[in-house]
């Protein structure tokens, strides 16, 4: 835990390891994790076990500000802060042995790693730019709106193709963020048993994208139709068979992945057919909360949140306290019952529980 502590940088602002000229990043943002491979950051099957292969095509570095650049440019491969985190986690308990078992995930008592974490500054300042810009040219959808964050422009417009790049852009930031991070803890493995990642099987699972929009066909009202899916703080659950789906996964349906908070449990789902008709394909990314950050800090000292995850056998390390408490986990909904209610719904499945041993935080 230590090893991979100092492996990833996490909190606000942290810089990585990588020290990228404006080529690279470019080359990173528009292409993907194909340039994580490329750079020797991940493996081939990899690039097969991730939503969309770790790439969406239309990403372009110039629908995106300097002060965005200057944010991300050295960024790749850490955590940052927030409810983001790094566990290593035991498999408590397995619900669907065969498919598990094609998941990679063989028996209970095994040991996973899970990261939590996206685009960093990268994609607050794209979103932060496009929210700025699209608020002063569109004053008159702006009076409509509950809240002006959800301003928009026409799909086709020219802003809206500028910021469809944009955020392509981000999402392939992201997918090589979590793939850089994924080297530094198959490196970190490997320097304390002395035997090479492979060895010791840290193959990758899946990587999930979530807060993100995407081009997809779903039937409405009987017929077929291409519209954008946004979901926010929410991930894609596509059954079994759908085209969209990575080759590897495309028999069983897609992978889910609802992340618990530090001293609760996360679980690996799979998308059902039902949620295409519920959910346009969708289902929970998490618990989500019930008390905001300030309350969990009024309410709850460092100290006795440490004492109590340690009683629980779980060993935390946090770049500050404020990382800790702010994620306390009373402060989400129970997320065994999030988990239930996306399985009795029948918009995922439950395929098994797995429980922190070790947190990383921000």
């Amino acid at each position: 835990v230590d090893i991979i502590f100092k492996s990833v940088p996490a909190g606000v602002g942290e810089t990585g390891k990588l020290k990228l000229s404006f080529g690279q990043f470019k080359e990173a943002v528009e292409e993907g994790i194909k340039w994580a491979e490329r750079e020797g950051y991940a493996w081939k099957k990899d690039l097969h076990r991730t939503e969309s292969y770790g790439t969406l095509e239309n990403a372009s570095i110039e629908a995106v500000s300097e002060t965005a650049i200057r944010r991300g440019i050295d960024q790749l491969g850490t955590l940052g802060s927030g409810n983001h985190f790094l566990e290593i986690q035991i498999v408590d308990k397995i619900y669907d042995k065969d498919i598990a078992k094609i998941m990679g995930i063989e028996e209970e008592g095994q040991i996973t790693v899970m990261i939590h974490t996206g685009s960093r500054g990268f994609g607050h300042q794209i979103a932060s730019d496009y929210i700025a810009f699209l608020t002063r040219k569109y004053r008159d959808v702006v009076k409509k709106l509950p809240d002006r964050e959800l301003v928009y422009a026409p799909f086709n417009s020219e802003d809206g193709q500028k910021y469809w790049q944009a955020m392509a852009a981000a999402a392939n930031f992201a997918w090589n963020n979590r793939q850089i991070i994924t080297y530094w803890v198959r490196k970190s493995f490997e320097n304390v048993f002395k035997t090479d990642a492979e060895n010791l099987g840290l193959e990758l699972i899946y990587d999930v994208a979530h807060n993100i929009a995407k081009i997809e066909e779903h039937k409405i009202d009987g017929k077929t139709r291409k519209v954008i899916v946004h979901r926010k703080g929410a991930t894609r659950a596509f059954p079994a068979g759908h085209p969209e789906l990575v080759e590897e996964y495309r028999n069983i349906g897609q992978p889910v992945i609802i992340p618990g908070s530090m001293g609760t449990a996360s679980y690996m789902l799979l998308g059902l057919p039902q949620a295409m008709d519920l959910s346009f394909g969708s289902t929970a990314h998490g618990a989500g909360r019930t008390m905001s950050r300030e309350a969990a800090k009024r309410r709850y000292r460092y100290g006795e949140v440490i004492e109590r995850l340690n009683k629980m056998g779980i060993l935390v390390k946090s770049s500050t306290k404020e990382g800790v408490v702010e994620e306390v986990p009373e402060a989400y909904k129970d997320i065994d019952e999030v988990a239930n209610v996306t399985q009795e719904v029948g918009i995922s499945k439950i395929v098994a529980r797995l429980r922190p041993i070790a947190v990383i935080k921000g």
